[in-house]
């Protein structure tokens, strides 16, 4: 075969076959196509798309670029979560622990933040001493043992994503559903669980920026996960503002454990729940939502849930301690408290921007190799149709410095939109798609 050959077929609106993608995708992985015809082709399916056939083709494909993990050791349904990321996204420190405590195997690999999202192995290393660098061996022998394990992803899983990823980023190309589709299907394809259970963000806040782009990619993943054989669920979640009160690293897993002991956020927990209850529904551990819903009251009312994360903490060589006492976790040199200026209804915010903020206050990376400081971040105490009162208190700047945390309350104010009048509260779950 012959790549040119195959960038005018996909140019001129022509389906790829089995062997074709088969073969193209092996020779980028392995050097004999070069960065710049694979850019022509990537290009060429942006403005031409794929067909069902061809995003499933080649995300099985990618998926076996690499060693695929082996999780038939562990009795049961395995059980995976992904999220295309967002604002504030802490969902994952909660729903591991909460489901693994109902007895049902969790096998998570996870990532580290990049841009304005946050990344959950960054947020885990915030416990002192906690691995995240287990071998695939000990992320086995965890999840049968106590049900639940977080690893960071490994490099040899799906190298052909991580060529494509990185080539998307720098020739514009990262904007297409196919290719975003087949991205995320094929690490979690190859990271071996039985069922998956997507979270589709879609806002301000999050890559997909409309709701009707957000359903595309959502179906797209889950029609990917039912022809590779995977039970797959997605739900589409709101990120035009931040889930939860916190943003920033330590101050998000701080929340995540408020709210496994019953008294943190109740919008955090109403998206933890919708999640939790199609983890628990694809496994067979409960029979519907209403079901689902009253077996994770039940674990975080008694403590298990806790007592899972304490298990899974202190398996992964972290301090437990850091559970019960805070002061263990890292803690930002300056706390700033931002108050409202004028009697305003908060009428909506530029979640992005947000996120953005608590970046440039070190707390995110614009580069994947930049180091992070997991003590900074923003905790906010009003949501989209609350009244802010002229000296209120609406929100906390966690920085490293006076003049860090002076700007980011500036920008902070200036992304918010005021009305004279109520503001409708968001719906934080916008729907579902089933295989």
């Amino acid at each position: 075969m012959r790549m040119v050959e195959l960038i005018q077929k996909k140019r001129d609106g022509q389906a790829l076959g089995d062997e074709e993608i088969s073969w193209m995708i092996s020779s980028y992985v392995n050097g004999e196509v070069p960065d710049y015809q694979m850019s022509a082709m990537l290009m060429a399916i942006v403005l031409k798309g794929m067909d069902e056939k061809e995003t499933t083709t080649m995300t099985l494909k990618m998926a076996d670029s690499g060693q695929r993990l082996d999780l038939s050791a562990i009795p049961g349904i395995k059980v995976d979560k992904h999220s295309t990321g967002g604002v504030g996204d802490k969902a994952t420190l909660m729903l591991i622990p909460l489901i693994a405590s109902l007895g049902v195997p969790v096998a998570k690999m996870s990532g580290r933040g990049l841009g304005h999202t946050g990344g959950t192995i960054d947020k885990l290393e915030c416990f002192p001493g906690f691995d995240t660098g287990i071998d695939n061996a000990r992320f086995i022998r965890q999840v049968r043992e106590l049900g639940g394990a977080i690893m960071g992803q490994t490099e040899d899983l799906c190298p052909a994503d991580k060529k494509l990823y990185a080539l998307r980023d720098v020739t514009g190309t990262v904007e297409s559903i196919p290719l975003i589709a087949s991205s995320i299907m094929s690490k979690k394809i190859a990271a071996g669980a039985d069922a998956i259970v997507l979270e589709v963000m879609c806002g301000s806040g999050a890559f997909m920026k409309n709701e009707k782009d957000a359903r595309a990619l959502a179906d797209s993943m889950v029609k990917i996960g039912k022809l590779s054989g995977k039970r797959t669920h997605a739900v589409i979640t709101n990120m035009n503002e931040p889930l939860g009160e916190a943003v920033g690293n330590a101050l998000e897993v701080i929340e995540a454990i408020e709210t496994l002991k019953g008294r943190g956020n109740s919008e955090l927990k109403e998206v933890v729940f919708e999640l939790g209850s199609h983890m628990l529904i694809l496994n067979g551990r409960a029979v519907d939502r209403e079901e689902a819903f009253s077996l994770m009251q039940d674990v975080i009312d008694d403590g298990s849930a806790l007592n899972k994360l304490r298990e899974i903490v202190n398996a992964q060589g972290g301090d437990t301690k850091a559970i019960d006492d805070y002061s263990l976790f890292p803690a930002a040199k300056v706390v700033r408290s931002v108050k409202a200026e004028e009697k305003k209804y908060l009428a909506g915010m530029n979640c992005e921007e947000v996120g953005r903020i608590v970046c440039r206050l070190g707390g995110g990376r614009e580069v994947k190799d930049a180091k992070v400081d997991l003590s900074v971040g923003m905790k906010l105490f009003k949501k989209q149709g609350d009244l802010l009162s002229p000296g209120e208190v609406i929100a906390e700047i966690h920085a490293g410095d006076e003049m860090s945390a002076l700007e980011a309350e500036r920008a902070y104010l200036s992304c918010l939109e005021l009305s004279d009048t109520p503001a409708e509260r968001l719906k934080l779950i916008l729907g579902n798609i089933s295989s």
